[in-house]
């Protein structure tokens, strides 16, 4: 029993760190669409008000704010998107607490679906900013 491990290689993590740049963009962007379909599938198959939407719509709004420029050349707008990042996840958690785990709605699903998809686009707002290295030119 104790050689049972003695001939596996552990994987060369010089590659992952060779392609930062695209495990970096991939994760962030499944996180992005595993998040919005979520919320797709909530919207599908319940009825909620259509002013649900507005975090999500805000948070994907403020992840291209936090990622079409980068920190070197205008640092107080990423903090813009930043903030938004956190306003929609609050209100996603409003939405949840207020509308679905307070009143003890019997099918909470909704908000629970919608503050999934403000989190998970929040994730990948901070992998895709903080996980690629930025290149100089």
């Amino acid at each position: 029993m104790s050689g049972c491990l003695d001939h596996m290689n552990c994987p060369d993590f010089e590659t992952i760190t060779e392609r930062r740049n695209l495990v970096s963009s991939v994760s962030a962007g499944a996180l992005f669409f595993i998040g919005w379909w979520i919320m797709i599938d909530a919207a599908a198959t319940t009825t909620f008000e259509p002013a649900y939407h507005t975090p999500g719509v805000i948070s994907s709004l403020a992840v291209f704010m936090v990622n079409a420029v980068s920190n070197a050349q205008v640092p107080g707008v990423a903090f813009d998107g930043l903030l938004l990042l956190f306003g929609g996840l609050i209100a996603a958690s409003w939405i949840l607490f207020g509308a679905y785990v307070v009143p003890a709605v019997s099918e909470p699903w909704p908000g629970v679906a919608i503050f999934l998809q403000n989190a998970l686009i929040f994730f990948s707002a901070i992998v895709f900013k903080f996980g690629r290295a930025e290149e100089t030119w």
